[in-house]
């Protein structure tokens, strides 16, 4: 099968060239993201592949159908970013991951956690200038403390298993999920973010979820909490985030994800001048911690996300009932 891949980068096609020597696909690799402006690119192709800022809405999907495109693969878990019943209308087969190694986001999640609060990326840059001093770089411990879940998917319970091992208590919300194991407490949302002295975020985004955590929720927390989002973006009012830092109210804020970050994430913005204020203020507290949407980036989950895709494209190839479809 014929496919176009958008919004390629360097490792996509490290991962996906060595797993497809074993499928024989015909990989078009395409830089840009896929709007409805570039989707005529696909021309030619059965398939198209997409990532997390791809924008595959009803113009795109039209473009796409008019292109002789039938598939559709996500190489990612959350399929936000795709008008399913448009899809559904035009015939084209949607394909997710629907897991690729959890534990790669739960640990990014865990590090962002070590890092904010042992700060040992402000103490890596003072070695560095020779400055030895601890002043400013006390942490606290774990152990003990109470760590809220919102979200117990896949992610949700690597990242809970691991935060066990450290001795917290932890707690989770997820209206879905009943069974859980015996360290986890259920309890429901207004009670998690009021007690728990870290919160971490692992819920899909959808129309329930979209900016959950907002200023609402921060008069809630206690004072000096400790926020991290690996999950996506929208789930967090930015704005709201920024005034809870400024009063003092958010004490540490960890994000992989940014809900404006399709137009920054995943490129080299170094010598560009950033327009985008939000990203620009949250850069400016020294208590803020941001990384590029790279939680799901080991070799381990790039390989897993390339096999999952690659079986999809052939799954869809030969008409055979798939899981991952949506």
């Amino acid at each position: 099968m014929k496919v176009a891949i958008f919004s390629t980068q360097s490792y996509d096609r490290q991962f996906f060239d060595q797993v497809n020597a074993a499928y024989g696909h015909n990989l078009l690799y395409l830089e840009p993201a896929l709007t409805a402006k570039t989707a005529i690119l696909a021309a030619g192709c059965t398939a198209v592949c997409v990532f997390v800022n791809d924008v595959v809405d009803k113009a795109t999907l039209h473009v796409l159908h008019e292109s002789g495109v039938t598939t559709l693969v996500l190489r990612c878990a959350g399929f936000n970013q795709v008008d399913l019943e448009t899809a559904k209308s035009l015939h084209i087969n949607v394909f997710r991951v629907p897991s690729y190694s959890p534990e790669a986001v739960a640990e990014h999640a865990v590090a962002m956690i070590m890092t904010l609060n042992r700060k040992t990326h402000k103490a890596y840059n003072r070695i560095r200038e020779g400055n030895f001093s601890l002043e400013r770089l006390i942490g606290f411990n774990l152990h003990g403390k109470k760590v809220g879940l919102i979200g117990l998917g896949q992610i949700g319970l690597a990242f809970a298993k691991i935060m066990q091992g450290f001795g917290t208590e932890v707690y989770a919300y997820d209206p879905v999920v009943k069974d859980v194991p015996s360290y986890i407490r259920m309890t429901d949302y207004d009670t998690l973010i009021s007690s728990a002295a870290i919160i971490s975020i692992h819920c899909p985004l959808n129309e329930q979820t979209r900016h959950m955590v907002n200023k609402e929720s921060f008069v809630k927390m206690k004072d000096g909490v400790m926020l991290i989002n690996t999950s996506r973006g929208a789930i967090l009012d930015s704005n709201a985030a920024i005034e809870a830092l400024k009063q003092g109210k958010l004490g540490y804020l960890g994000i992989d994800v940014y809900e404006q970050e399709d137009k920054l994430f995943f490129r080299d913005l170094s010598e560009s001048l950033i327009a985008d204020e939000q990203i620009l203020r949250l850069m400016s507290f020294p208590n803020v911690l941001i990384t590029a949407h790279q939680g799901f980036f080991t070799t381990e989950a790039l390989t897993e996300i390339a096999e999952t895709t690659l079986q999809n494209l052939t799954d869809a190839e030969s008409l055979r009932s798939n899981l991952n479809q949506l």
